[in-house]
């Protein structure tokens, strides 16, 4: 039997209050890791990052959003974009995603999961708000584990 090898890719920064949403997300799901999924940590997205998502059948890729999403989160399909930037070492999601198409020829099923976030100022620790929201996203991120596709929204650029 094939297991489904499953990435989440954690971005943000935990001394940035809210900013830190995506941490805060991996570090809820580690207390009970399936054995098919990885956990990454990352500040911002890097080229690199393509070739570690080529190794994994679903990708999902967490973050804290400044939009007052209905619910309090979003999860959607993320799709790949070719994007240019001045510099490489920040890219958003779809060209992560994009990159890992054209570098190493892997399609992993890729979704992208904003919770929405209210204090971005440097401080240790999550808004009553924040906390929230991330406790109704790993909810339903859980359900999504147990069924083959997840319920996906209208695209929100994040």
């Amino acid at each position: 039997m094939k297991i489904n090898k499953i990435l989440l890719l954690g971005i943000g920064n935990c001394g940035r209050a809210d900013d830190g949403l995506g941490w805060a997300f991996l570090d809820e799901i580690e207390k009970n890791l399936p054995t098919n999924i990885d956990l990454e940590y990352r500040y911002q997205l890097q080229v690199e990052d393509a070739e570690l998502a080529s190794h994994y059948e679903q990708v999902f890729f967490i973050d804290a959003h400044k939009s007052n999403l209905k619910n309090g989160f979003i999860i959607e399909q993320c799709k790949p974009i070719e994007t240019h930037h001045f510099s490489t070492h920040e890219l958003p999601p779809e060209t992560v995603l994009y990159l890992t198409n054209q570098m190493y020829n892997k399609f992993p099923k890729s979704y992208l999961i904003g919770i929405t976030g209210i204090e971005y100022k440097l401080k240790m620790g999550l808004s009553d708000l924040a906390k929230n929201n991330l406790q109704k996203a790993i909810h339903q991120f859980n359900k999504i584990l147990k069924t083959k596709e997840p319920e996906l929204t209208t695209k929100i650029s994040i």
